[in-house]
């Protein structure tokens, strides 16, 4: 059981990091043309425009949650004056907000992908593979949420699960405080890196570009036949 822990927790999220960091690499001296997010827009429009909008806003801010709730220790917030229950509420609603909408605009986007038949038509093996396993996170994330919210005092990860993952950036990985973590939460954590280490070689590479450029370049016009 030992080595299993130690295998999940500290093998695994180092090869992982490793596999991100070389696919990087290669990827962007051997494959910069297909460094993109390989816009389907001109093959469906509606469903894109809704489901696209609703997850990027939902993921972006479940992404600076999980920066204030793992990067960001908890003495932090204490020193702070931030309880632990204002801490909890204000996590379940900002959390449950942008889950809900990455999980809606996530599944739209699956629903496009595979029912429109010209999307499913130009879909490659990694990019159906990659949206799956992006809603199976997500949808955990929110179920690890909602599970949360009925049982704050069950669990804190920002006690176990957030000193661990910051100990792996550090390089000073402590296994045992992966071993009260519940499992839910594990599984999050574990197919929220399985999904890292298969970004570099999908369309989800897109992510880790700055779109700096973008709001300052001139529109793409499309024009019709007539």
């Amino acid at each position: 059981m030992i080595f299993l822990e130690q295998l999940l927790w500290i093998i695994y999220p180092y090869i992982v990091i490793t596999v991100f960091i070389l696919g990087l690499f290669l990827r962007y001296n051997n494959d910069q043309r297909g460094w993109s997010s390989k816009s389907s827009e001109l093959l469906e429009k509606n469903l894109l425009k809704w489901g696209s909008t609703l997850f990027h806003i939902g993921i972006i801010f479940a992404f600076l949650g999980h920066v204030a709730g793992i990067i960001v220790p908890l003495w932090f917030y204490r020193g702070l004056g931030v309880s632990d229950e204002q801490y909890h509420i204000m996590a379940t609603i900002m959390g449950g907000l942008a889950g809900l909408a990455s999980c809606i605009g996530l599944a739209i986007l699956v629903y496009r992908r595979f029912m429109v038949t010209r999307v499913r038509m130009t879909s490659s093996f990694s990019d159906l593979i990659s949206i799956l396993l992006l809603l199976l996170v997500v949808f955990n994330g929110m179920l690890v949420t909602i599970v949360h919210s009925i049982n704050p005092a069950g669990f804190d990860y920002r006690a176990s699960l957030a000193p661990w993952f910051r100990g792996i950036l550090t390089l000073k990985p402590d296994v045992t405080l992966m071993m009260q973590v519940p499992i839910l939460f594990k599984f999050h954590v574990f197919t929220a890196f399985l999904f890292f280490a298969l970004m570099p070689f999908t369309r989800m590479v897109h992510i880790i570009s700055q779109p700096v450029t973008y709001i300052f370049r001139s529109y793409i016009v499309y024009r019709k036949r007539s």
